[in-house]
């Protein structure tokens, strides 16, 4: 069973041209008993979460016939509040912004610095809807290669800047697909370079946004920094966060931004009215009332993460050893060399266990799941392998 599946739509309609032959994205969702391919938290919220959301749902629910505050005042201020206990870097109520997901917050970016005649700039492999994104706003889609073991290439990143003159530059750390983590010395490099270079179609003195898409950076190890800490010294840069991974909230669909005022301001701009329900709002202050619940099993995923790495290099397919990418994510990129990945694939999934055919050809990506859930992953696999090597 392949991953893909295909819509036909009307050619009476007047779908943009652009658009013709393209399908949605969207990973599988499939009735499986291990489901290890969209990245999410397997542990389920606390009753005391439940019950906190449901209160402060129940609180609002009168007002419902009013609109939402556009500008979600109280999100924002817990936004802070987090992020200063999380990273260490507190920053006030006009540098942040939420939405319906990182999804709608890096679909705003592209909203607004974006658009016809603009150019943004990725580093491949990277996430898939960086592209999608561009398409829906008619921005210009480039990329920079990375090097072969998947971390960032920052002096290819660098020419490239310089040759496409982009409006903005698309960093991802952890990196998706890959999980390799972003060096800060790095980024530092490529935010010194976009705070003078050029941005093409526009005035002088006009320079390239750095977003840095922090979606997983609970999961990265302790003691590394956030880019959180360089928004002070660089106004161009953006920092996107989520709800949905570590902290447990994937089903609420709530994602933040952290930037300079003059960015939050731009994004302000674009943004639909009122996009951010009062339920939403309301759910979203109950998760943070629970900040320590919330968060109470990242070391532990972060503790699987590595023995299932430790693991995958153990295991060997058609006598090579399988690659494993190194990863500060929830998930893992491993194999490097299969050549029938979507027949692993199938096989796992006849096993009830699935992952996500994604990145490179001869990569596949699991996510970290519960205990029980990574011990079946990890028979399944090994049957999987061997089943199709007797083909």
């Amino acid at each position: 069973m392949s991953e893909n599946t295909s819509n036909a739509i009307p050619a009476t309609l007047p779908l943009r041209n652009d658009l013709i032959g393209e399908e949605p994205y969207g990973a599988p969702q499939l009735d499986v008993p291990v489901c290890l391919n969209v990245n999410e938290n397997p542990y389920a919220p606390d009753p005391a979460v439940c019950a906190t959301i449901a209160r402060r749902v129940g609180e609002i629910a009168p007002t419902l016939n009013r609109y939402p505050d556009r500008e979600h005042i109280a999100l924002r201020h817990a936004f802070s509040d987090y992020l200063a206990r999380e990273s260490g870097v507190r920053l006030v109520v006009d540098q942040l912004w939420g939405a319906n997901g990182s999804n709608e917050i890096m679909l705003q970016l592209f909203q607004a610095f974006g658009g016809p005649g603009r150019t943004a700039l990725g580093c491949d492999p990277t996430y898939s809807m960086y592209p999608e994104y561009a398409r829906d706003t008619f921005t210009g889609w480039k990329l920079a290669h990375r090097n072969a073991d998947f971390t960032l290439d920052a002096d290819a990143a660098i020419a490239a800047i310089h040759e496409i003159k982009p409006s903005m530059v698309v960093l991802t750390s952890p990196n998706n697909p890959t999980g390799t983590p972003l060096p800060q010395a790095d980024l530092e490099r490529i935010l010194d370079v976009c705070d003078t270079a050029e941005v093409a179609g526009a005035a002088e003195g006009v320079h390239p946004v750095v977003v840095v898409d922090e979606a997983y950076v609970e999961f990265r190890n302790p003691g590394t920094p956030s880019a959180l800490e360089l928004i002070g010294k660089h106004p161009n840069l953006a920092v996107s966060r989520t709800m949905s991974k570590a902290f447990a909230f994937a089903g609420a669909r709530v994602g933040y931004l952290a930037a300079s005022k003059g960015i939050i301001d731009c994004v302000r701009i674009v943004r639909m009215p009122y996009h951010l329900s009062a339920v939403t709002q309301a759910a979203a202050l109950a998760a943070f009332e629970h900040t320590d619940e919330q968060l109470s099993r990242v070391a532990h995923l972060r503790e699987i993460r590595e023995q299932t790495a430790n693991w995958l290099a153990t295991q060997t397919y058609k006598g090579q050893p399988l690659a494993v990418a190194e990863s500060a994510s929830n998930f893992l990129l491993f194999g490097g060399h299969f050549d029938k990945r979507d027949r692993i694939f199938d096989e796992l999934l006849k096993r009830g266990v699935l992952i996500r055919v994604v990145g490179p050809d001869g990569w596949l990506r699991v996510c970290m799941g519960t205990d029980d859930e990574m011990a079946r992953f990890r028979e399944a696999l090994v049957e999987a392998m061997r089943a199709v090597e007797a083909e």
